[in-house]
């Protein structure tokens, strides 16, 4: 069932951060940029690997094993070797809230 689930306190991820939640078994990389969420599944379609380990250039992860490259905005594939898009998620800040819409 899609819906807005509470992922911690906006504060608590400062400009150019990044932290990790889990959320029913899903691991879910947020993002700050420029005072901005983005959330991405930590999962690299190529094989698996962590995301949010690897390095943040603008809006694009880059994955530590094999540089396959993601936009955190959409999920698309932006550079081989991964050809499948990662999942993405609506992020909103209530109240000062971070709230995922958690669609899997």
């Amino acid at each position: 069932m899609a819906e807005w689930v509470s992922a911690g306190r906006a504060e608590a991820i400062g400009p150019g951060d990044r932290e990790v939640v889990e959320i029913d078994g899903v691991y879910i990389a947020i993002f700050n940029v420029d005072g901005s969420y983005y959330a991405v599944e930590d999962l690299c379609t190529h094989d698996d690997g962590p995301l949010a380990e690897g390095t943040l250039d603008g809006y694009e992860i880059e994955c530590p094993r094999h540089g396959a490259r993601f936009d955190i905005r959409s999920g698309k594939v932006l550079r081989l070797p991964a050809v499948t898009p990662i999942h993405h998620f609506d992020v909103r800040v209530q109240d000062g809230d971070l709230q995922i819409y958690f669609d899997l």
